[in-house]
């Protein structure tokens, strides 16, 4: 594991602080803020700003395997997801792995295998990588498979999905898609159609199946919620079961029903960057606009989450303060996470060090860890090393 650092200061950068942009010091010594003098680090002309939460990215899976047919060992995936969360500001991650009829990567074998690997890695990792489940809501026989993993990883976060409508129309109207999605599981498309069909021929059952699963994640502390809602009655359906997050609404109404119930919205930050849903559903910035956003997520691009928060200044809809609480304090506030989310003392050290010109990321602190560093923030850093202060603790 890679040490904290020693006792220093972070001095004269702008702050963000008790909800507001401050000019002050940040004091980290144990992997806590704290207070007192310590040896500084000149941060003038840098945000600095709490670690990024995110709650839901599958960018993993291209890190796992960059080409459909061209997988690495899992490992190198999540090496690889660890260092490109903290390249951007990550500190506290969950991928969103599928358990899927879909097969292959998304299957729940894979799935068993990802967590073990996780495990493994954590004594390596940079960054606080966790599994959000993405749990197909047709696979009744597998639920006491997906229970006993639960327990036995300590999953903390699930979501309900399904997406065999999509299948089902698509094998009417776009054959092709079913195709390349059934050769990206090594299936031909008609194996893969037998297997939704046959999930489908089982809908009666999913609903009794799914109140069992809510109670069971209720008895093991897990939160769970549904994700692509397309309508205000489909989320108060899992609303009434105790799913209470609402991932990716797909239009206003969920979002509002969601709203309405003090569920929490999380929508996508590449949507905010791209200026719309790269599936043509409804726009995260007009959402946020209405107050139907709790929190923003990377989806699929771990970059897009801080150019979310300041593309939202930029366009006047938020201020920075309110913009970076959609990545950091109330993905913690969602999730329970008591310990981050805000720089405040005696809070878990994760920040961020953000140029203020270029925007970019520089500096990366996570768990009191110094977890990435480049540009002229290295530098700096560096200028502390030469007076004899190491950037690691003994």
């Amino acid at each position: 594991m890679l040490n904290q650092l020693p006792p220093l200061r972070l001095t004269g950068a702008t702050v963000l602080r008790d909800g507001e942009l401050q000019d002050r010091s940040v004091a980290i010594e144990n992997g806590r803020f704290t207070k007192g003098p310590h040896p500084a680090v000149d941060l003038s002309g840098y945000y600095i700003l709490p670690g990024i939460i995110d709650l839901h990215g599958d960018a993993f899976e291209r890190h796992i395997a960059p080409r459909p047919s061209a997988p690495f060992p899992i490992a190198t995936g999540l090496r690889m997801t660890d260092r490109d969360a903290a390249a951007n500001g990550v500190t506290t991650a969950w991928l969103a792995q599928s358990w899927s009829w879909e097969g292959g990567m998304r299957s729940p074998g894979f799935t068993e295998e990802v967590l073990d690997t996780l495990v493994r890695y954590r004594a390596e990792s940079l960054t606080d990588l966790r599994l959000q489940i993405r749990y197909e809501t047709h696979m009744i026989d597998s639920g006491d498979q997906l229970l006993a993993a639960i327990r036995r990883y300590g999953v903390d976060y699930v979501v309900f999905n399904n997406h065999l409508d999509e299948a089902l129309i698509g094998a009417e109207t776009n054959p092709a898609m079913i195709a390349q999605w059934a050769a990206r599981n090594g299936r031909t498309a008609r194996e893969h159609l037998r297997i939704v069909e046959e999930a489908n021929a089982r809908s009666t059952e999913v609903p009794r199946h799914l109140c069992r699963l809510a109670e069971a994640f209720d008895t093991l502390g897990v939160i769970y919620g549904s994700h692509d809602d397309e309508s205000a009655e489909q989320r108060e359906h899992y609303a009434m079961i105790g799913a209470r997050i609402c991932e990716f609404p797909t239009k206003r109404p969920p979002a509002a029903a969601a709203s309405a119930m003090g569920d929490p919205v999380l929508l996508g930050a590449p949507n905010v960057v791209r200026g719309g849903s790269q599936a043509g559903n409804i726009s995260a910035t007009q959402l946020i606009r209405e107050g139907l956003c709790d929190a923003l997520v990377s989806d699929y691009f771990y970059p897009a989450l801080s150019q979310a928060a300041f593309a939202l200044v930029d366009q006047g809809v938020l201020t920075l303060p309110a913009a970076w609480a959609l990545i950091s304090e109330r993905p913690a506030d969602i999730l329970r996470l008591a310990d981050r989310g805000v720089i405040a003392p005696g809070k878990r050290a994760d920040l961020v060090v953000v140029h203020k010109e270029s925007r970019a990321v520089e500096a990366t602190i996570s768990d009191g860890r110094l977890s990435f560093l480049a540009g002229e923030a290295a530098q700096r850093f560096v200028k502390l090393q030469a007076g004899n202060v190491p950037l690691a603790a003994e």
